[in-house]
């Protein structure tokens, strides 16, 4: 598949790039691709969460009352869970949701990922840029030469552009991450990829 490098300013600067056809051009694999946003987004889990249960509890262990006799249900201390205040049954505990994912499937993932968005026509070329100092307006500007900017885009950028990435931090629908760091979710979760052109030596880097 070849398509059009563009410039920032949206112009075609008459080169084309071809993208490899194993990565770009392969059927998705939809299992591969439900286990990998299955599994980024367990991880985003912090697993905090916590409750007391009753032999953590605070507070007197006395029996309120006797067992038999009272005409009132049987009750042991005030930690019982059944009264306000009392201890949780069964309550949360902390824990790491994590899934393993094997690294072929991680792959697939990503190619699936990749080849969606181009059979869809959602992938743009753009030349490689850099800016002398961030500015939101001069990003937003970009995408809007690129006809991008009423959608939710990801930029890929061959290594770590500062001012670039500095330059996108305070828009909700733009993202910037460098080619190895690209994965399946942000993929997906994007409308429009925006290629940087340096970035796609580096994904197919990353695939071998």
């Amino acid at each position: 598949m070849k398509l059009e490098v563009l410039n920032i300013q949206g112009e075609k600067t008459g080169r084309q790039i071809e993208l490899p056809e194993d990565i770009f051009g392969i059927e998705p694999n939809e299992h591969s691709l439900y286990l990998s946003v299955k599994a980024y987004l367990a991880a985003q889990r912090q697993g905090t969460h916590k409750a007391k249960e009753r032999s953590e509890m605070s507070g007197s262990t006395r029996k309120l009352h006797k067992q038999k006799g009272t005409g009132g249900s049987r009750k042991g201390d005030i930690n019982n869970p059944l009264y306000y205040g009392g201890a949780r049954v069964f309550g949360p505990r902390p824990r790491d949701y994590d899934q393993k994912l094997n690294k072929k499937v991680k792959r697939l993932a990503r190619k699936s990922a990749l080849s969606s968005k181009a059979k869809a026509g959602a992938i743009v070329v753009v030349e490689d840029f850099s800016y002398e100092a961030p500015g939101t307006k001069t990003y937003l500007h970009m995408l809007g030469n690129l006809n991008v900017k009423d959608q939710k885009s990801i930029l890929v950028t061959a290594d770590y552009e500062k001012e670039v990435y500095l330059s996108s931090r305070n828009l909700p629908n733009a993202k910037v991450v460098r080619a190895q760091d690209l994965n399946a979710y942000s993929i997906l979760n994007a409308q429009k990829l925006v290629l940087a052109e340096g970035a796609i030596e580096k994904i197919k880097q990353s695939f071998e």
